[in-house]
């Protein structure tokens, strides 16, 4: 039997037989580790599997501590008894388990689904870094990496461009990741058990929500306007499980920079007001920053965590989605205590994200050519943002739809009457792809009334023709009172 199951196993029978009482507190993994002869590595997997048993808690500055309450089935369970059948139930509901369904392909079909248009991916400029890269550092390029936290030299690179906007940090408290969506997944596995609460702005990152769900969390929407997060409904919501006693969220997920799917990006005086909630209430804050380098207009609102002096956000950033989405690489910007706990749970989950495409993106930063591109990218996405606008109004005039000042992604108000659902369907038909809004909300039905056009992915000329060929399925869509269409194209 593996050691971290040996070690579970002790520590399980500890707390179901009362040798360790409820509420107190376990020793560090390095403590423990120390005492035992064992790598850091076993006493905090041993330590997240009694987590997702709800045993024992975890809390940021806090440490480990037998659950106030224990689980009915943990009493008399014997070490990986799994009960109900050979597979666990499924966490997530019916309508976000399931896979979006693909939709069509093909060089007919103009998709305003995906993140970026392959043809500006710098495949020629990245190869050649790579190959510089093998050619300096030869197979020790292709080995494990000596730090599952991440290369020295990446982290550092980071922090300097994390200081450009505001967030000072030193190198330690840079975790590198497997892209953004890792971050959040290692966030999960280290912070939240099964019945947790978790906020979540609303309409969000459907990935996210699929995410939070399979790791047995309990989501509570707080609603998106113009100016982003509602910070007056999370103040009420805060306060009222504080008046009734619950036990406080134990996370915010928040995209503050051109929402997914809204676009749309919160302001500067709700950043200090959320910030405050997040301090007074003990909420850690997720946030997610993964397209605040692509802005086309106005200025930038400081990052929440440039903010933060007390260690209450997490902050995650990617190179995937302004360079190329394949790369997967990602950074999570963390302080404190649970800072080691989660270089553990990466370890466990891949040894490390590759050290070849380390290296080579830290190359690619800091010979210029990464904001080069950066600076080209946001020229080509601006304009298809601006051919979307007048596509739009063109075809479309009766659909809603508020100007992103940057990201990759438009939050359209559908005309009255028309469902995504169904428009979906009729789009598919016309050779036009779109993301329905149901799979940005809690409830799929709140998202009836709502598309997300992904603008950054087709050439001008392909934006034009898709809406076009949307504004037809819509029409098609269109019922007049003696139940004919309203128009033919």
């Amino acid at each position: 039997m593996p050691l971290y199951r040996q070690l579970e196993g002790w520590l399980r029978d500890a707390i179901t037989t009362g040798a360790l009482p409820v509420d107190s507190r376990l020793p560090s993994s390095r403590a423990l580790a120390a005492d035992l002869g064992v790598s850091r590595v076993t006493v905090g997997t041993a330590y997240a599997e009694l987590e997702s048993a709800g045993l024992v808690v975890a809390a940021v500055g806090s440490g480990t501590r037998v659950a106030p309450v224990l689980p009915t089935t943990a009493v008399g369970a014997a070490p990986g008894d799994r009960r109900g059948g050979t597979w666990p139930a499924w966490q997530g509901s019916a309508e976000t388990s399931e896979p979006a369904e693909a939709g069509p392909r093909g060089p007919d079909v103009v998709a305003f689904t995906g993140v970026g248009d392959p043809a500006a991916y710098p495949v020629a400029e990245f190869g050649r870094t790579i190959r510089q890269v093998l050619a300096r550092e030869g197979a020790a390029a292709l080995s494990y990496g000596p730090d599952p936290a991440g290369d020295p030299s990446l982290r550092r690179t980071v922090t300097q461009l994390l200081a450009s906007q505001g967030i000072g940090v030193p190198p330690e408290s840079v975790l590198i990741t497997s892209g953004s969506q890792q971050a959040l997944a290692l966030v999960c596995q280290v912070l939240v058990r099964p019945g947790d609460t978790v906020l979540v702005e609303e309409p969000t990152y459907d990935l996210a929500l699929r995410l939070l769900r399979a790791a047995g969390a309990q989501l509570v929407g707080v609603p998106v306007d113009g100016h982003g997060l509602r910070v007056d409904v999370l103040a009420e919501l805060l306060e009222r499980h504080r008046l009734l006693d619950r036990p406080r969220p134990r996370l915010l997920y928040v995209v503050p920079n051109f929402q997914n799917p809204t676009g749309a990006s919160l302001s500067g005086s709700r950043r200090h007001a959320l910030l405050e909630l997040a301090r007074v209430h003990g909420v850690p804050v997720f946030e997610d920053d993964f397209a605040g380098d692509l802005r086309y207009s106005g200025r930038a609102t400081p990052a929440i965590k440039s903010l933060d002096d007390g260690g209450h956000v997490l902050y995650a950033g990617t190179f995937s989605k302004l360079l190329m989405p394949g790369l997967r690489i990602g950074y999570l910007v963390v302080d404190g205590p649970v800072r080691q706990r989660l270089v553990e749970a990466k370890q466990v989950t891949d040894l490390g994200t590759s050290l070849l495409l380390q290296r080579a993106l830290d190359r690619f930063v800091t010979v210029g050519r990464y904001q080069t591109n950066l600076r080209r990218t946001g020229r080509l996405y601006r304009e298809r943002r601006d051919a979307l606008r007048s596509a739009l109004a063109e075809h479309l005039p009766d659909a809603g739809f508020a100007l992103p000042a940057g990201g990759l992604f438009a939050w359209v108000a559908l005309p009255a009457g028309v469902r995504s659902d169904t428009l979906l369907r009729a789009a598919r038909d016309r050779g036009v792809d779109v993301a329905p809004g149901s799979r940005f909300f809690l409830r799929p039905e709140d998202g009836a009334g709502h598309i997300r056009l992904n603008f950054a992915v087709q050439p001008q000329e392909r934006i034009a023709a898709g809406v076009v060929r949307l504004a037809a399925a819509v029409d098609s869509l269109r019922v007049t009172p003696s139940g004919t269409s309203s128009r033919q194209r």
